[in-house]
């Protein structure tokens, strides 16, 4: 059983926004620190790999789908679907039967849409996080707590839709579960609440 883990996100849309970006920069940057991997699949034809991920010797740009990557039945085994719809819920003890994470591009819509759907259907054993929406690097994040630092999902601090303060008059509030830092405040992507702030008029979604 490897020790280091894999965490792949599918990435199902054409383009990668300024969201997705932060998102992704913060994964490989904690994957590298733990000596995983992490990759984007799925990417289309002609993908330019963003100059942020480009420094991270973990981090790896696939342009094949995972069923392609993992179509020996023994290596589909081996990958565990992060699913909102599964019926157990990530555990300590899955890191015995994983070697892959395996995440849709599916956490941080808002209202979140079923994309993992499209993986459910290829047959990948899947686990729950719990029922409040997450960020992509938060699931990522959660995820490798459970594994790798054997964390239950109870146990893991959370803070459920923080408000973030711009100044006196701006604020907004985020839809996600993020993970409480040692500081108390949510963790998230270094530069995140810039852009938040930056495009204050602009819906989540428009971010990503």
């Amino acid at each position: 059983m490897p020790e280091r883990k894999t965490y792949v996100v599918e990435h199902l849309d054409a383009e990668l926004g300024p969201w997705s970006e932060l998102e992704y920069a913060a994964i490989a940057e904690e994957t590298q620190r733990t000596r995983g991997t992490f990759m984007l699949s799925s990417l289309p034809h002609g993908f330019k790999v963003p100059y942020r991920l480009t420094g991270y010797p973990s981090f790896i740009a696939e342009g094949r789908s995972v069923e392609e990557i993992y179509k020996d039945e023994e290596e589909k085994e081996r990958v565990c679907l992060l699913d909102p719809q599964a019926d157990k819920d990530l555990s300590p003890d899955d890191k015995r039967d994983f070697d892959v994470f395996l995440f849709g591009g599916i956490l941080g819509d808002d209202p979140p849409r079923d994309r993992t759907s499209e993986l459910r259907k290829k047959g990948f054993q899947g686990r729950r996080l719990g029922p409040v929406q997450m960020t992509t690097d938060t699931a990522v994040r959660v995820t490798r707590m459970v594994i790798e630092e054997q964390f239950t999902l109870n146990k893991i601090p959370y803070i459920d839709y923080p408000e973030l303060k711009f100044n006196d008059h701006e604020s907004t509030e985020m839809p996600f579960r993020y993970v409480k830092g040692k500081d108390g405040k949510p963790i998230m992507p270094q530069g995140m609440i810039d852009l938040i702030k930056k495009d204050a008029d602009k819906s989540i979604n428009d971010l990503f």
